[in-house]
């Protein structure tokens, strides 16, 4: 089981959107995932920031479920976040997925670009399961 740590003699998360950090014990089966942009499955990619938020995350559940998990096995979150329009739409889908009692090692980070253009939103995840 992943233990999440929120230490009491330190700032408690801010809007207790997730935890300080995931313990991942010895011998849990560890899936890193890769940056998940936006795109649907045929590749193309919506010029909405909040439609592709909603892409990259399920992208991201597509994978922790194709590797046998669940959102419960979700330890750490990164999002990297060119346009803000994307962050409170990849919000409600995370908080969403995740549930209410589920919260995680998380950072999210406002760039001045991706690789692409048009790419507006890019998550990691790495998830793990005992």
């Amino acid at each position: 089981m992943l233990r999440r740590i929120n230490p009491k003699n330190i700032m408690a998360p801010v809007n207790n959107a997730y935890v300080h950090a995931v313990l991942i014990p010895s011998g849990a089966d560890v899936l890193h995932i890769s940056g998940q942009i936006g795109a649907d499955a045929d590749g193309n990619v919506p010029a909405d920031p909040a439609q592709q938020a909603e892409n990259a995350w399920s992208n991201v559940m597509a994978i922790v479920r194709e590797a046998g998990m669940e959102p419960i096995h979700i330890a750490k979150l990164t999002a990297y976040i060119v346009d803000e329009a994307a962050f409170a739409p990849y919000a409600a889908a995370r908080n969403r997925d995740l549930g209410e009692g589920n919260r995680v090692a998380a950072t999210a980070v406002y760039v001045p670009r991706l690789v692409k253009p048009e790419w507006k939103i890019e998550i990691e995840a790495i998830a793990a399961r005992t």
